[in-house]
């Protein structure tokens, strides 16, 4: 963390009634001489606490994760930072009720840790931890972040997968019919809204934030999906292995442009064309249905989890101090 994000975020935390003596944990973290911390509990979450040097962290981390993120003005950097770490606090009360321990082992930690810092070159557990040693993070923490993430993923799946509904047979004809296909080049952004009243404000804000920064800030800022800590970006989709109602959609619109929001279970998706293309496809049928099938699942897995998320946070008590 440079001396001048440093100064800009230390303005940012006394307009959010952060102590002075913040400025010593600033001035020894940047000679990586961290000794003592005097720590002030900012947000309660039920049981769960939230400090200064918890939001510190998380804006370290998300730094790392996402180039988008530093460039955001300081205000917003630090409620993105509070936002993730409620929602991590939100699920980790969740999960306490269906496992007695919280921390996965390293095995299933390292193929999710060479993903998301890919960009670093990270290709093993311990070259990952000499790398957090160099950016002031702890392993246990980011090990702890990492497995609250499995946890979830493995819960939402237990609870929901008997619901999931995938016409395979479908998607065969759909498979055998089209060897000539369109690829999307696609970003995302989920949101919700409480009521219909307030539907026509938030896509009106999600719209002049893109408009006046772009796909990538608006989608990291007002994305309740986890595709929204990569900016949004899901990658190049084949016309197979979307619906009939999101095809459409994108069939509308020009590259560089935007979906009218989608209806889908558990809110309202907005989709950004980045790009497209015609691809001929050689058919091995079944590793097709299969890559198809997964894309599928995923998506209506995650559907559950921001509907199993929404429901369970209207229940929980979020105080900020």
């Amino acid at each position: 963390m440079n001396k001048k994000l440093i100064d800009k975020i230390l303005i940012s935390l006394k307009n959010y009634c952060f102590a002075v003596f913040l400025l010593f944990f600033f001035e020894n973290a940047l000679t990586n001489k961290v000794n003592a911390i005097e720590n002030k509990i900012l947000i309660k979450v039920d049981n769960q606490i939230i400090t200064s040097v918890d939001i510190l962290n998380k804006i370290n981390y998300l730094n790392l994760l996402n180039d988008d993120f530093k460039k955001f003005e300081d205000e917003q950097i630090f409620e993105l930072a509070k936002n993730a770490l409620i929602k991590e606090k939100v699920r980790e009360i969740e999960l306490n009720k269906y496992f007695n321990n919280l921390i996965v082992e390293d095995q299933y930690i390292e193929p999710i840790v060479i993903d998301y810092f890919a960009k670093y070159n990270i290709q093993s557990i311990n070259s990952f931890k000499n790398f957090l040693i160099k950016n002031n993070l702890k392993f246990e923490n980011i090990k702890k972040k990492i497995s609250l993430q499995l946890l979830w993923n493995r819960l939402i799946y237990k609870k929901f997968s008997r619901n999931i509904k995938i016409d395979k047979d479908l998607i065969k004809e759909k498979i055998k019919k089209n060897k000539i296909q369109n690829e999307y080049l696609l970003s995302e952004i989920v949101f919700t809204v409480e009521n219909k009243k307030n539907f026509k404000n938030k896509f009106e804000l999600i719209k002049k934030k893109i408009k006046d920064e772009g796909f990538s800030k608006a989608a990291l800022v007002y994305s309740i999906s986890e595709s929204a800590k990569n900016s949004g970006k899901i990658g190049w989709i084949r016309e197979s292995s979307i619906s009939n109602k999101i095809k459409n959609e994108i069939e509308k619109i020009e590259i560089g442009k935007i979906t009218d929001p989608i209806k889908m279970p558990g809110g309202f998706l907005i989709l950004n064309l980045e790009d497209k293309k015609e691809i001929k496809i050689k058919v091995d049928l079944q590793k097709e249905l299969d890559l198809i099938v997964i894309k599928k699942t995923n998506e209506q897995l995650n559907q559950y989890s921001n509907i199993n998320f929404q429901k369970i946070k209207k229940n929980i008590k979020i105080n900020e101090l």
